[in-house]
């Protein structure tokens, strides 16, 4: 499936800053086999003093911008052409959690992809109780890794109610959970929080999802949102399978994949300092289209 992508990020501050830096990850993946980035430009206004483009440990694209001068406003804008290519998963070949634990034993590597950057508590992920006690009531005995995922997936979806206005994107996923709604980032949170603590690597997905608009009615410009899921490594045979909680199901052609990480804090589309005053207003707007597939 072919997408046209545009996204624009626009900050608006009570006064000129006297200074800002800024780190920005927008730009769609690479994935070999699943994802291809065919075109991408990120535009920033006003200039930077300074820009450069590089990828980070995790091998997402970024941009790293400096402003010497005072600036009042910001605009970020990504416009991209990525083809999404949907990898079925037909057979279940991921382990037993017992034998996921001697095959992560086995893997002594420490590169991007290890799946021991996954297991341990993280910036914004650590260790809750409760979440523990719920990943574990919901397994089935026996259950193998990719059975672990989607029963814990399953049971998060029938737990917790998606609220666009229940959290903001400092909420911990202890509270989240324990209110029992929140927006993507926070089902997302969680599991990997629950996964995790049953010795499951898990990490985060930043990306796109296509949203359908009601039948009979025209989409809406601008009507798509940045989205997150999970990614958990089932065992040296599956590898990483990638999971969406907020709407129970596999990521497949629809979820176009932008950073990989252990949780926000590792892919936030605009991370960085502003030395202002006053108040701040920002917008967010996004547009999936699909070219045919």
């Amino acid at each position: 499936m072919l997408y046209d992508l545009s996204l624009t990020i626009a900050y608006d501050y009570g006064r000129p800053s006297a200074q800002a830096r800024n780190v920005l990850r927008v730009l769609p993946a690479n994935r070999i086999g699943e994802q291809r980035r065919i075109t991408g430009m990120i535009s920033v206004t006003p200039r930077p003093a300074e820009r450069s483009d590089r990828s980070d440990f995790f091998g997402n694209a970024i941009a790293e911008l400096a402003f010497h001068q005072p600036i009042k406003t910001l605009k970020v804008t990504l416009q991209s052409r990525v083809e999404r290519l949907s990898r079925p998963l037909q057979f279940d070949l991921s382990p037993s959690l017992p034998r996921l634990a001697q095959e992560l034993a086995a893997q002594p590597g420490l590169d991007p992809e290890s799946p021991h950057h996954f297991l341990s508590a993280s910036p914004r992920v650590g260790f809750d109780p409760a979440i523990t006690a719920f990943t574990r009531a919901a397994l089935v005995p026996g259950c193998t890794a990719l059975g672990a995922l989607q029963s814990v997936g399953q049971a998060l979806h029938a737990e917790m109610r998606f609220d666009p206005k229940a959290t903001d994107v400092d909420t911990p996923p202890s509270e989240a959970f324990a209110n029992r709604h929140g927006v993507c980032q926070d089902f997302s949170h969680v599991m990997i929080a629950g996964l995790r603590s049953i010795g499951i690597p898990a990490g985060y997905v930043s990306g796109f999802l296509r949203t359908e608009p009601p039948e009979g009615q025209p989409r809406l410009e601008g009507a798509d949102a940045m989205h997150a899921w999970v990614r958990v490594w089932c065992g040296i045979e599956l590898g990483w399978i990638e999971y969406d909680p907020t709407n129970d199901l596999l990521a497949g052609s629809d979820h176009i994949s932008v950073a990989v990480g252990r949780d926000y804090s590792d892919v936030a589309p605009v991370k960085g300092a502003v030395r202002s005053s006053g108040t701040q207003k920002s917008t967010h707007s996004v547009d999936v289209i699909p070219l045919g597939g």
